[in-house]
Order: structure tokens, then C-alpha cells, then sequence
């Protein structure tokens, strides 16, 4: 797989007979919370680049708000769909950002290949293992260029540890600590964003958002607040856990784990009436086939530790938090050190905002590789195999067992 990923060049994207600008037409799917601010992130780093001429969402107020962002910030006045179905038809679409709630990736993916889109997709690939295993085969098929939205892959800062890494600046890795800590008040508990005043199902398709998922009755919780519930999300594994999983895989040369072991629960807001599925407490052991082991942990209760990796080799240590620090400190070796790893310096490096700029670079590439300038740094495949560690964990957790992936099968099986 990452001999693949690392010989895949995109081919210039064509663009639609009807754009006679250059710039590329994009249409927008999913413009809540973080289409919205990805929208945002077009404009600051790639405005010269494409034109949203389209934007599409289910709930009505978000559709409002997106067209006001591309009349404010791009100058035109998009379309505006509720199906998305109906966006993908449009002619004058060269490439679609999909921004949506994992459940509806699939067959949205699949149905933008089929109109002939070029697409820049959030993460995580798709909701199952199975689906993104399917979605990598049609995007590969299909000749388009598809980017997944892994941004950290994009950081200047992973880059640099990267580059680290393979000079030898650590030696030897085999251990990585990776941690996503948050908390809030007991008034604002993790995911559950404010249901709009006016939500109702005249305003927001609940049909549309459901899309293959179990049937049920509306309910606003479950349409904006999605990645509290299984039908909709991995929870923790795959909305946060798959960056970093995903960002170990870029700066140390990995791919797909060998095993996961997970566990967890919910143990903060427990008050009764709390409907939520997924944790809010969430660790991971990862084993991968050449000794090397990833040690997870997510918790909503304590945010001190916040954000990062410790890429810890038998020579030094590499730390990346919250996306806009790096910090190297060779080992000690209890004041024994060769004199070759003495001789290194510790590094401090602080670049605030650094994570906007890793999205407006992510999309700044997609954008480039369609036009043929360009590979693609998140190609689906790359983007499956950070998909199929959260999916992992997910299933260890889910089933209270340790979890095998034969990567040779595309399979996975309980121990």
C-alpha cells in the first residue's frame, strides 16, 4: 500500500467545457461547522485558484449562511441544492469538498466519481472498513484526483519531524504516545453543539441526513449533534484518533496496524436522558508487524495535556503539540551518551495558527494536483489505511475484544 500511495501521481483534472475562467468550480456538500471553516480556509490560501460556485446542505440555515461566505469572500452568487444529488449534475462543477457527516461519505463519493468530480473528502474515508475499501478501488478507477482531508499531513511542523526521523535524529523508533485531551463545563458537554432555535423538519431533511441509516423519527440531536451516536460516527477512533494514527503513519513510515486493543466508556455527563453512544474516555493499543507500537488516549475531562505525539526513538524524542509546536530532545543516556547523540541540540519550535495554515496548504494541493501541478499528499488509499485504525478500535471497543487486520486478505478478525 504505500509503495502505491507513494507512486500515485494525479493526473491534471479535467475541467467542465462550460469553465472558461480557469479557476476551478467547486461545489460545496456539507457546510456545517466544518465546511463552513474549510470554505473559510479556501479563500485565505487559494482564492486565485477556484471558484465555490455551488454550495449544498440539508438544513436550510447552514445553505444560507455558505452562500452569504462565498458572496462575502469569493464575489459570486453560488448555486444552492439540497440534494446533493442534484449539485453533482450541474455541469459547471469541476470538483465537489464533501463535508458531511461520515455516515453519507460512501455513497456520495461514489456518486461524485460517477458525475466525473474531482473530490476533496473529510475525514475519515468512510463510515466502515468495507465501504472505504470499496471507495479506494473506484477512485482509483476513476482517474480523478481525490484528496482526504488529513491535514496534519500537510504541517509544516510534521514535515519537519518527518524529515527528522529519516535522518536519524531519534535513531531507532519502535514507541509513539499519541493524546487528544479536552474538557468543558458540565453546561457544554463534548459534541453537543446548540440545536438551532428554528430546527425543524420543514427546515432541515431528516431524510437526506438519515440516507441508509436506521430509520427513525426527527430529532435535532441527532441531526446536529451526529458524532454523539454509531449510525452516524466512529466517535473518538475515527473524528479524532485517525489524524494521529494517521500523522505517526506519515512521520515514521507506516501503514495499517497488525492489532488494536481498545476500551473506554462513557463516564462524564451521565445525567438521565443522556442518549449517547460513542465515549467520552478512550484509549488504543496499536501493534504493527516490525515492533512498533502506538499507545492512544482521548479523555473530555481534563484538558492540561491537550494535544499531540511523542515520537519517541532510543536517540531522542520528537513532540508535536496542538499542531503548532515541535520540540526535540536527545537522550541522555544517564549522562552516557555517545558522543554522536550528545553533540544534538534541543529545538524549540513555536508557529501559532499553524494549523490553519496545514488546512489551507491540504486544500492548496488538492487544488494544484487537479490542475496537474501537483501530487496529491492524502490519496484515498493513505486515507483508507488512517481510516482502518480508527475502525479498529471502534470494533475492539465496541465487541470488548482484541481485534487481528491480515492486510494481505483486506480483512479483519477477532482474536
Amino acid at each position: 500500500m504505500k509503495t502505491t500511495a507513494a507512486a500515485a501521481v494525479a493526473a491534471p483534472g479535467i475541467l467542465s467545457a462550460q469553465n472558461t475562467s480557469g479557476a476551478i468550480h467547486i461545489g460545496w456538500i456539507g457546510v456545517g461547522s466544518r465546511g463552513y471553516y474549510l470554505m473559510e480556509r479556501l479563500y485565505a490560501g487559494s482564492h486565485d485558484l477556484a471558484q465555490v460556485t455551488a454550495v449544498c446542505d440539508t438544513y436550510s440555515q447552514h445553505l444560507a449562511r455558505a452562500k452569504d461566505r462565498v458572496q462575502t469572500m469569493g464575489g459570486n452568487s453560488p448555486k444552492t441544492y439540497q440534494d446533493f444529488q442534484d449539485l453533482l449534475q450541474d455541469p459547471s462543477v469541476d470538483a465537489v469538498v464533501i463535508s458531511t457527516p461520515e455516515h453519507l461519505h460512501y455513497p456520495m463519493f461514489l456518486a461524485a466519481l460517477k458525475a466525473g468530480k474531482n473530490i476533496y473528502i473529510e475525514k475519515p474515508l468512510a463510515h466502515t472498513i468495507e465501504e472505504g475499501e470499496a471507495m479506494v478501488l473506484a477512485a482509483e478507477q476513476s482517474g480523478k484526483v481525490v484528496q482526504v482531508g488529513t491535514q496534519n499531513r500537510s504541517n509544516s511542523l510534521y514535515q519537519q519531524a518527518k524529515e527528522m526521523v529519516e535522518q536519524g535524529m531519534i535513531g531507532d523508533i519502535h514507541y509513539v504516545r499519541a493524546f487528544w485531551y479536552r474538557n468543558s463545563l458540565p453546561d457544554n458537554p463534548a459534541w453537543r453543539y446548540k440545536v438551532p432555535d428554528d430546527a425543524s423538519p420543514q427546515n432541515s431533511d431528516w431524510s437526506k441526513f438519515l440516507g441508509a441509516a436506521p430509520q427513525r423519527d426527527w430529532d435535532p440531536h441527532r441531526y446536529f449533534q451526529w458524532r454523539l451516536y454509531w449510525d452516524y460516527s466512529g466517535g473518538i477512533a475515527t473524528d479524532l484518533l485517525v489524524h494521529q494514527t494517521d500523522i505517526t503513519n506519515f512521520v515514521c513510515g507506516q501503514s495499517v496496524p497488525a492489532s488494536c486493543m481498545a476500551s473506554g466508556g462513557i463516564y462524564r455527563w451521565t445525567a438521565a436522558g443522556d442518549d449517547r453512544d460513542t465515549p467520552d474516555t478512550f484509549s488504543a493499543i496499536y501493534e504493527y508487524g516490525d515492533k512498533f507500537h502506538i499507545n492512544y488516549s482521548s479523555y473530555f475531562g481534563n484538558d492540561h495535556y491537550g494535544y499531540g505525539e511523542n515520537f519517541m526513538g532510543n536517540e531522542g524524542t520528537i513532540e508535536v503539540l496542538n499542531r503548532q509546536i515541535l520540540n526535540f530532545y536527545p537522550e541522555k543516556f544517564g549522562g552516557k551518551a555517545p558522543a554522536s547523540v550528545s553533540a544534538r541540540k534541543e529545538l524549540h519550535v513555536d508557529l501559532p495558527g499553524n494549523d490553519n495554515k496545514a488546512v489551507e496548504a491540504h486544500i492548496k494541493n488538492w487544488l494544484e494536483a487537479i490542475q496537474g501541478k501537483a501530487k496529491v499528499i492524502a490519496p484515498t488509499r493513505v486515507g483508507q489505511e488512517a481510516a482502518i485504525s480508527g475502525h479498529l478500535a471502534t470494533l475492539s471497543f465496541r465487541n470488548n475484544k482484541k481485534i487481528l487486520w491480515d492486510d494481505q486478505a483486506r480483512k479483519y478478525h477477532f482474536a
